[in-house]
């Protein structure tokens, strides 16, 4: 199966989702100030909406592999680690300087958006040069 590792890494965030969600609803709840909890469940939201963006490039580029396709899913996975994954770990520990690496994650996820742009834009199928020879 091509991309079997992006798949699994998608089905991995997928229950890392639910998991993080479960635990800020019923673990977390009373437990934090609102303001962490806030965050928690603000990293649960933007990793569970890149999940979901994941499988749809995901099932895009079995039908279609296009250049770039790569990159977006690169950045949105490092995006989500370093954002959601600051979110928890903030609410977690109540360390705010954590707080100084959610921005990057941020416009990691924005540079896959733009990056899934360019991609739609240009259209090569993946390994074909920018003369149209592979």
């Amino acid at each position: 199966m091509h991309d079997r590792g992006w798949w699994c890494l998608a089905a991995l965030s997928g229950a890392v989702t639910v998991m993080a969600g479960a635990f800020a609803a019923h673990a977390l709840q009373g437990q934090l100030p609102e303001r962490l909890l806030g965050a928690f469940e603000t990293g649960v939201r933007y990793q569970a909406w890149h999940t979901l963006a994941m499988l749809g490039v995901l099932a895009w580029r079995a039908s279609r592999p296009l250049r770039g396709q790569l990159l977006v899913l690169g950045l949105w996975t490092a995006g989500m680690g370093l954002f959601s994954g600051s979110l928890y770990l903030l609410a977690l520990s109540g360390l705010g300087a954590l707080g100084m690496v959610t921005p990057f994650g941020g416009v990691l996820m924005i540079a896959g958006w733009l990056a899934l742009a360019v991609c739609v834009l240009r259209g090569r199928p993946d390994g074909q040069s920018e003369s149209g020879m592979a």
